[in-house]
């Protein structure tokens, strides 16, 4: 195989606030995988949950270590292939670029799209939801107002809280939206580990009284021993994201949790993510699936799993001014894949 990859800066249209900080731009490492005049595509997006940090130089090392050992093999090598990579042990940000990139090659390889390979319905993927940042009451409510006004489709949407300013900003936050959603809206509320156990405790019985479907990470991942306490008092679904990369998190966690949110960067591309799924539903949880500051490229490799999903969270892309490639559409609120081989992504910039 011949793997090259190069960085692109990706900034966003509108600068994202959560509970660990802001961020408006993310520089991408983009792979290129080819072999039999066929290539597949893939990207690396750096990310920082307290002491998992991957950075674009921490990526950049473990591509390189990666190609180094990878690079002899081909593609449908994939047994000695995973082998190697565990020996290699990279940040899983660099090892989802590669898997991504193996997928897509395959898909063309054989001429079908992955949820075609994969023997899925794409009729079943549900809305996605776009995200609106922590703000001030009137700025999440301008935010809120563009989305719509944007994508007038829309289905779902994710709201952070888990404020630095306390419980009662993001109280006044939320307050101030409820006159901004649609009836059909379902909404979500992501605390980014930004709570202690009594203001999770407090707040999920407040946003159950406002219709909020469910509660995405709302302790930090130090607070796991704290989730069995929570479960029992809160009436809303608790799922984690931040306390999940791999299917080797589910176990421990499954009797204290009602869902997992999987992104590619966390779990290392969408051979765990598919492993991830199946150890979920196994233990009776549901499924979410989450990005980044990913690009459409690495949102439509998820699209080809998101059949298999519950909720969805695929809208870095669609907060993106130089999104450098095309690839799954928004059709109703939904990201759709298209019928073309492997990841169906076109126009990428190199």
């Amino acid at each position: 195989m011949h793997i090259t990859y190069h960085p692109i800066t990706l900034h966003k249209k509108v600068p994202l606030t959560i509970s660990r900080g802001t961020r408006s731009q993310s520089t991408n490492l983009f792979i290129q995988l080819t072999d039999d005049n066929i290539t597949g595509y893939g990207e690396a997006t750096p990310f920082s949950i307290g002491d998992q940090t991957q950075t674009p130089e921490t990526i950049t090392h473990s591509l390189d270590q990666i190609i180094e050992g990878i690079s002899l093999y081909h593609p449908l090598d994939r047994q000695i292939i995973e082998e190697s990579l565990d020996q290699i042990a990279p940040c899983s940000a660099a090892r989802a670029a590669i898997d991504v990139a193996l997928w897509d090659w395959l898909g063309k390889k054989v001429g079908l799209p992955l949820w075609q390979l994969w023997g899925l319905d794409p009729q079943r993927i549900g809305p996605t939801a776009v995200t609106v940042g922590i703000n001030t009451p009137e700025g999440a409510c301008d935010r809120i107002r563009r989305w719509h006004a944007d994508y007038p489709d829309l289905r779902s949407i994710k709201i952070k809280l888990g404020s630095p300013a306390g419980i009662e900003a993001d109280q006044a936050m939320l307050s101030a939206l409820q006159s901004e959603f649609h009836p059909h809206d379902k909404i979500s509320v992501d605390a980014n580990g930004g709570w202690t156990l009594d203001n999770a405790k407090t707040m999920a019985t407040w946003l159950a009284e406002r219709n909020i479907t469910y509660l995405e990470q709302p302790l930090p991942v130090s607070a796991n021993h704290q989730l069995a306490e929570l479960k029992q008092h809160s009436p809303l679904p608790i799922f984690v994201d931040e306390s999940c990369f791999t299917s080797q998190d589910i176990m421990p966690l499954a009797q204290h949790i009602d869902g997992i949110n999987i992104k590619l960067m966390k779990s290392g591309g969408l051979t765990e993510a598919h492993r991830m799924i199946h150890t979920a539903r196994a233990c009776g949880l549901s499924v979410m699936f989450g990005c980044y500051s990913d690009s459409t490229l690495s949102n439509t490799a998820l699209a080809q799993l998101s059949p298999l999903a519950h909720h969805l969270d695929l809208d870095s892309h669609l907060n993106l001014k130089d999104n450098p490639c095309c690839g799954a559409t928004l059709e109703l609120g939904r990201l759709m894949p298209n019928n073309q081989p492997g990841l169906g992504v076109t126009h990428l910039v190199t």
